[in-house]
């Protein structure tokens, strides 16, 4: 079998199309197209059915693609450790990262790992969809608080909290229970109530009646400043600004602290430069805490 033509065909069933698996791969759709014939002439199956507009994998081309996927991505890894070195990370790195972690952390993130590893030519996404980084051809992928799901593999980097701020001028309610104009995202559940955590026992309950419904984080925060109203946003978006004097820190909502983590497929070794860019994102982080600093 022509390891070549069996690479081309399962990036081909994992981008699902000739169009797709070409534009990512910089290969041309007439080599991906004879690679793929070749094979299944090699083999004497059909694996793709090919549509006018779309392309469906035969029982044998699933069968393959499930079977060969992972071996062949490790032995991709193998080879590069061996050739270039663990400690030569080189190559291209694509990262999908949350919109707000993105903007608020990786820039700096990113021009440290660009001047410590030359070689490396880094790509960061920043979108708040769920990828798939084996679908969507990603290296490696960043997800707050993920569910578990046994394609993904990786490690938990930072720790945050949420945080209940308000413009300067408003003030907090006393009473258990009280209404409090609020700025809140267009997804909030109906009826969802803020509890502020006591350092000495107990919570303060408050009830935000929405003045505005944004769509994003960052447009809550620029509403926040402007002063329509208090909200619930993460530390690391609003940290520099409480610690500046620009917005008032009612309280650490109650709840488990947010995690933030860093993911691969679980059919891939971690690589040379996957590997440089986890171990930076851990040292840019201490004890896995946030800080304005950061």
């Amino acid at each position: 079998m022509n390891l070549d033509a069996l690479t081309d065909f399962n990036l081909v069933a994992s981008h699902g199309g000739f169009g797709r698996a070409s534009r990512l791969s910089g290969r041309s759709k007439a080599t991906l197209s004879r690679r793929v014939a070749e094979l299944e002439q090699s083999l004497g199956v059909r694996l793709i059915e090919r549509g006018s507009h779309s392309l469906r994998l035969t029982d044998e081309g699933r069968s393959l693609h499930d079977r060969t996927e992972g071996l062949l991505a490790e032995i991709a890894e193998a080879g590069e450790a061996v050739v270039l070195g663990a400690a030569t990370p080189r190559g291209r790195l694509r990262v999908s990262a949350p919109v707000v972690f993105a903007h608020v952390a990786l820039g700096a993130i990113a021009a440290r790992f660009a001047l410590a590893y030359p070689d490396v030519q880094l790509e960061i996404t920043a979108e708040d969809r769920q990828v798939d980084p084996v679908e969507d051809g990603y290296d490696l992928i960043i997800r707050i608080d993920p569910a578990p799901d046994e394609t993904l593999v990786g490690r938990c980097f930072l720790h945050d909290e949420r945080l209940i701020v308000a413009p300067l001028g408003q003030v907090m309610p006393q009473d258990d229970g009280a209404a409090v104009r609020a700025v809140l995202l267009s997804a909030s559940t109906p009826g969802q109530v803020w509890r502020i955590a006591a350092d000495a026992g107990g919570a303060l309950a408050m009830r935000p009646e929405p003045v505005l419904r944004l769509s994003s984080l960052l447009m809550v925060r620029e509403a926040v400043l402007a002063g329509a109203g208090a909200a619930l946003l993460p530390k690391l978006l609003v940290a520099k600004d409480i610690a500046a004097g620009r917005l008032a820190l009612w309280g650490v909502h109650a709840g488990p602290p947010v995690e933030i983590w860093a993911l691969q497929s679980s059919r891939r070794l971690i690589g040379a430069k996957v590997r440089a860019f986890l171990d930076l994102l851990d040292s840019a982080f201490p004890g896995k805490v946030f800080s304005p600093a950061s």
